[in-house]
């Protein structure tokens, strides 16, 4: 049993050809998923798709390459629209300064008014962090010190000190198809060492597909083999870790109703 906790069901490669997709997914063991917003003002096609699946939910947020085009965007927005039964997250938002596809004073707004929604709600927070380490630690930390939220760090890229200062306030780390890479050892070395209870997986699809699928179209289904490489470098079976991280993304996810 796993969950993807992390993809886009709503992008092209994949809407075109949803029926197939969950039953290709549900062919191997993934039991749920969650579709990711990346733009706010598209919250009810997220919806809809949550909506005609029962194994999938969405989230409300703005991906940090949009932060400009949604600071219209405020905090009570986020907590109104959460408030969908099929929603049980906030995000995907955060700091990205590998593609700097917009003012990191606007990511870093937005960030901010994402975390107060997450704090507000109890939803958890689905961060996007690259190429960002200390300031994203520095405002998680900053943030946390206003008053603790649920979040997870999804898709890590990051090394051991980005890991360690999050999961020091409670955060959650998700590893996705990158974890397969050869040149991605630094995260695998961080993948061996999260606490068993604080970590999750997910495709990002249709992004970044897992190694044996690397340069295809990512879906749900590929998660597996980002799940078993994370199960090779942990020394447990892919049995013990999909117990785990359906636990582990139950608790996170509280609304899910996933136990």
């Amino acid at each position: 049993m796993l969950v993807d906790s992390h993809c886009h069901l709503d992008f092209e490669a994949l809407a075109a050809d949803l029926d197939n997709v969950m039953a290709r997914a549900a062919a191997v063991g993934v039991t749920g998923m969650v579709t990711i917003s990346t733009l706010v003002d598209n919250f009810s096609t997220y919806a809809a798709i949550a909506e005609r699946f029962p194994n999938v939910w969405c989230s409300v947020g703005t991906h940090p390459h949009n932060a400009d085009k949604e600071l219209h965007i405020q905090t009570d927005d986020l907590v109104r629209l959460s408030a969908h039964p099929r929603c049980i997250a906030i995000g995907e938002a955060g700091l990205d300064y590998f593609y700097d596809n917009a003012p990191r004073e606007a990511q870093a707004i937005g960030l901010r008014r994402h975390i107060a929604a997450a704090r507000i709600t109890g939803l958890p927070l689905v961060i996007h962090s690259r190429a960002a380490d200390e300031d994203m630690a520095n405002i998680l930390e900053e943030e946390s010190r206003r008053g603790a939220f649920p979040f997870v760090l999804h898709c890590f890229t990051a090394g051991r000190d980005l890991a360690d200062r999050a999961l020091a306030l409670g955060g959650y780390i998700s590893f996705s198809g990158i974890v397969t890479f050869k040149n991605a050892q630094e995260i695998q070395d961080v993948a061996k060492v999260v606490p068993a209870d604080r970590y999750i997986v997910e495709t990002d699809a249709p992004y970044l597909a897992p190694i044996p699928h690397r340069g295809q179209s990512n879906e749900p289904s590929f998660v597996r083999h980002t799940a078993e490489k994370v199960a090779e470098l942990r020394g447990i079976s892919l049995e013990q870790l999909g117990r785990e991280t359906t636990a582990n993304f139950g608790r996170l996810f509280s609304k899910s109703g996933i136990q």
